[in-house]
């Protein structure tokens, strides 16, 4: 799909879309918007910096203008995303792309006083993104109608159940039940658990897999470097950000570690601005902000806080500490080479963190190779991975056991 007009768009759709300046259509959009115009679930898999919060807003605002409200009144599309950075986001992206039609926006999340919500509750209401717990809230007070909600739409499910939001999300889902559609998008479908949840969510849905492409992956250059101990892992750092970095997220896995590193770079003279869990709205908006604005060229941030955050232009992303899980690695680096440009991401690694490295590799089947900066080359050597061997079972000394187990079983039900 060459362009947006095939996708048979209304004139002010397509012409908010020339202004935000998408050329044409990103894979997950190619394959998403016609079946969610069509009216069917839609249950896709799409990494961050793919497009897909289009993919979900263009067919959904489409919708709104082809069925045009008759008088004034709650909202009727509802999108839930796991965080309030990320509910920010996609509303001013919604904003953007409806900016030539009278649909009202709006975001429902924490951090934000009962007093200014209850005003927006007493608009009148089109589309809305909200934070489950949030929301929840609402509901139960009654000062939310769910009844009105023709389309539910889950950004990021994956995240959500991480967090925790299954149950709350499930509620919602019952409380939004006159609907006609549902869309959820997921970082990834592998595992049971996103399946499990869509099977709850969704009805007889069309399955889009916009895997975070080789094409798309080969624009960031990734590579690692690795550390002696503590002290080397610094100046390596320290050599990143001073000479090769121009505006770069560095990731560490716990708040305290955050702050350890923040007073360290300090000392070095390096100015960032940080995000973390459990912190003020306003203060990791100044954060987010100062980036944006050029004040710091660095941003320190845990997973939990930075997942979902769109930042323009970041060069480099720095795992300072290594993810615990692949995928998580996957949505870290997306955070670079955004909007078809290039980027690096570059992981710190320790003698523990040999076997993670590796595993990364062999989850994103190709390789993380390793580099060296000069006058910084490590001097113990690399750590061996043992590598756990499979163990042949012969056919039938296990077709002896299963049958032994079935006669034992059939002792028991005759008893």
């Amino acid at each position: 799909m060459r362009d947006f007009s095939e996708l048979e768009l209304d004139s002010e759709l397509l012409e908010a879309i020339a202004e935000i300046g998408y050329s044409r259509p990103t894979d997950i959009q190619a394959q998403a918007i016609p079946h969610a115009l069509d009216g069917r679930d839609v249950l896709a898999s799409a990494p961050t910096g793919t497009g897909k919060t289009a993919a979900f807003l263009l067919p959904m605002i489409q919708h709104l203008m082809d069925f045009p409200r008759k008088k004034p009144g709650p909202a009727r599309v509802l999108v839930l995303t796991p965080t309030r950075e990320l509910a920010i986001q996609v509303a001013d992206q919604a904003r953007a792309l409806a900016k030539h039609t009278p649909l009202n926006i709006f975001t429902i999340t924490g951090g934000i006083s009962y007093d200014e919500h209850a005003e927006l509750l007493g608009k009148t209401q089109d589309l809305v993104v909200a934070t489950p717990g949030r929301l929840m809230e609402y509901i139960e007070a009654e000062r939310f109608d769910c009844r009105a909600i023709e389309c539910l739409i889950l950004d990021e499910a994956d995240r959500m159940l991480d967090m925790g939001f299954a149950k709350v999300v499930d509620r919602i889902h019952n409380e939004c039940r006159w609907r006609r559609q549902s869309l959820l998008f997921s970082a990834t479908l592998e595992g049971k658990g996103v399946r499990e949840f869509s099977q709850t969510i969704l009805n007889e849905p069309v399955e889009v897999d916009a895997e975070p492409s080789r094409r798309e992956r080969k624009k960031i250059h990734q590579y690692y470097l690795r550390c002696d101990n503590m002290e080397h892992k610094l100046a390596l750092l320290e050599s990143l950000l001073k000479d090769q970095a121009e505006r770069s997220i560095v990731f560490i896995k716990t708040r305290e570690r955050l702050a350890e590193l923040r007073d360290q770079l300090a000392t070095l003279n390096i100015k960032c601005s940080w995000i973390q869990g459990e912190m003020a709205q306003a203060s990791r908006n100044n954060a987010i902000a100062r980036l944006r604005d050029g004040q710091v060229s660095v941003l320190l941030a845990t997973d939990v806080a930075a997942r979902g955050i769109d930042l323009p232009d970041i060069s480099h992303v720095i795992n300072f500490d290594l993810p615990r899980t692949s995928d998580v690695y996957l949505h870290r680096i997306g955070r670079t080479a955004r909007a078809g440009k290039k980027g690096t991401a570059i992981s710190l690694v320790e003698a523990h963190d040999q076997a993670m490295i590796e595993r990364i590799s062999r989850y994103m089947k190709e390789d993380v190779p390793e580099r060296f900066i000069e006058g910084l080359r490590p001097t113990t050597k690399k750590a061996k991975t043992v590598k756990k061997k499979k163990v042949k079972v012969d056919k039938k000394v296990k077709a002896a056991k299963q049958k032994k187990a079935l006669k034992k079983k059939q002792k028991v039900t005759k008893k």
